[in-house]
């Protein structure tokens, strides 16, 4: 019953592991402006159609979006300023 319970343990340890492992991503600065702002930004450019994709690293929010031409654009804007790196 011991090693039952011990297998178990180690387990549900090693099963969570990557999910703690998630938490260590950087995040944005308490100063940083709201996504939703960014993104408002982004829609109010020329051609915008729609956004596809936006991703968070240490250099800030990258945000993939296609203009009404079918052209893909991707821009990397500074989470503080809200404006294009």
């Amino acid at each position: 019953m011991r090693a039952v319970v011990l297998a178990t343990g180690i387990a549900v340890l090693l099963a969570g592991g990557p999910a703690f492992a998630a938490d260590d991503k950087a995040l944005p600065p308490q100063n940083a402006k709201k996504l939703s702002e960014i993104v408002a930004k982004v829609e109010r450019r020329t051609d915008f159609r729609y956004v596809k994709e936006v991703d968070w690293d240490s250099d800030g929010y990258t945000i993939t979006y296609y203009t009404t031409d079918k052209a893909k654009v991707q821009i990397t804007y500074d989470p503080v300023t809200g404006e294009p790196k």
